[in-house]
């Protein structure tokens, strides 16, 4: 509530002065001159009282009139009602054909003490036709992310050249393989960062090693490093980075680089898809005598600035698990439908 107070001034002049009975100031919202010399105003005829709780609302507030509501009315008057996208819900989530196991029993025991082993993947024992799990993410990717990969190429390419984005990407592998060596002499000779003997001597890698030094701090008894997993019944394969305990709690640990700092699991894109695929075939592969339910993914950075580790549990694995059922339905479908296709066109 407001109280008008009318204050005498030197000309005829009046000034109406409004001040709120719960602050202890005023301020001037109105001068005029005195009606006597002008006539009568054209205001005075106004409903006063009609457009008393406008003026308030107006006077009285330090923000704007317009509220969410208001704007979205104004929009729909404008523009029309808002067309809402149906999205999936998680309970009308696609699910795979053919739910297959992802541990191979019930009860998981631990690895037997000793060395890591590296099972050292030979196509020539008839896996020439076995798809790899990189291949089948590969093939399966939405258009969605079809569409950014294609951007970020051009993007690339414009900015380095044909030459030199074909000199980038072979840099990357370059320094990946590296890295991924440096990881597997410290892994298996069981060396911390502070001994000095086991510290690479490639510039390219010796940033990615300082990232993942605070990591590598709670890993051990490491079971298998660059070791090939095959699923028996469902008939793919690949190679997993490593296998070891992570904080107590074994793992398939996936060693990632990137130039782009990646502090969430949603920014690793297909890499727990991948991480699930890993542990559903280790799972299954009976050259391991034990079963793996959780993962982790590690992504190290060439600045040295500290990683980021993003531990998948075995809820999560289950989830990725059946993504990863969905793809290899999808490049089962593509492959299928290819053959037909060569079959029809030579008949």
């Amino acid at each position: 509530m407001f109280i008008l107070k009318r204050l005498p001034f030197t000309g005829s002049i009046s000034v109406r002065m409004l001040q709120y009975t719960s602050l202890t100031f005023g301020f001037v919202v109105a001068c005029h001159r005195s009606t006597s010399r002008r006539g009568a105003s054209p205001y005075n005829s106004v409903d006063s009282e009609r457009y008393s709780s406008l003026v308030k609302s107006v006077i009285s507030s330090r923000t704007s009139s317009q509220t969410p509501d208001t704007i979205h009315d104004e929009d729909e008057h404008m523009f029309g009602p808002v067309v809402k996208a149906h999205t999936q819900s998680r309970q009308q989530r696609r699910l795979p054909k053919v739910v297959h196991p992802f541990l191979r029993c019930e009860e998981t025991r631990e690895p037997e003490s000793g060395p890591p082993v590296r099972i050292v993947l030979n196509r020539d024992q008839g896996r020439s036709s076995i798809p790899s799990v990189t291949r089948i993410l590969q093939a399966t990717l939405s258009a969605e992310q079809l569409f950014y990969l294609e951007r970020w190429k051009r993007r690339m390419v414009a900015e380095l050249g044909e030459e030199g984005f074909k000199e980038y990407t072979q840099n990357l592998f370059r320094q990946g393989k590296l890295f991924h060596s440096a990881l597997e002499e410290v892994l298996m000779s069981g060396a911390t960062r502070q001994d000095e003997k086991h510290e690479p001597q490639s510039s390219d890698v010796m940033g990615y090693m300082k990232s993942i030094a605070y990591v590598l701090e709670d890993v051990s008894a490491a079971r298998a490093i660059e070791s090939s997993v095959q699923h028996d019944t469902l008939d793919y394969l690949g190679i997993v980075d490593c296998v070891a305990h992570y904080r107590g709690v074994l793992c398939v640990i996936d060693w990632k680089t990137s130039e782009k700092p990646k502090p969430f699991l949603s920014n690793t894109y297909d890499n727990p898809i991948q991480v699930a695929a890993y542990a559903g075939a280790l799972n299954s592969d009976a050259r391991y005598k034990y079963q793996v339910e959780n993962g982790l993914i590690v992504v190290a950075y060439k600045d040295g600035s500290p990683a980021h580790a993003h531990q998948l549990n075995h809820e999560l694995m289950l989830e990725y698990w059946e993504k990863w059922l969905i793809r290899l339905e999808e490049f089962r479908e593509q492959r299928s439908n290819k053959e037909s296709a060569q079959q029809t066109q030579y008949s």
